[in-house]
């Protein structure tokens, strides 16, 4: 009976040497670049710039690199869109001068409806001739 030989096995240095590489890269960082550009004629149709940063997040934290602890879709510490904060607070702002203006107007210098259009809070406004 003819004997098979065993099936080719991994040295299983290969697994380790592959835990070893990946642990260099995110302890090190690794940077791709490239850039894509679709032209037609001399006309530029399309620019693709691509930049690929693969590091551990201590190395991305060492190079200043942290967006995704200010991501509100990432982050749970994250208090809120600063935008939306900051439009609340502007309008706030806005409709507080527009109520000083408002207060500041002398009475004598209106008319009756004037005056009933500010009580009202909308003395600014041209009412249609009727």
């Amino acid at each position: 009976m003819p004997s098979r030989a065993a099936p080719a096995s991994y040295p299983p240095s290969s697994s380790a040497s592959l835990a070893d590489i990946l642990e260099r890269v995110l302890d090190k960082g690794i940077v791709i670049a490239g850039d894509i550009r679709i032209n037609l004629l001399d006309i530029e149709l399309l620019t693709i710039k691509l930049r690929i940063l693969i590091a551990s997040v201590d190395k991305a934290k060492e190079m200043g690199i942290d967006w995704w602890e200010h991501d509100p879709s990432l982050s749970s510490r994250h208090s809120g869109d600063p935008l939306a904060e900051e439009n609340r607070r502007l309008r706030a702002e806005l409709d507080a001068l527009r109520r000083d203006r408002l207060e500041a107007q002398p009475l004598t210098d209106m008319g009756p409806e004037r005056h009933d259009a500010r009580r009202r809070g909308d003395a600014g406004r041209e009412r249609p001739a009727s």
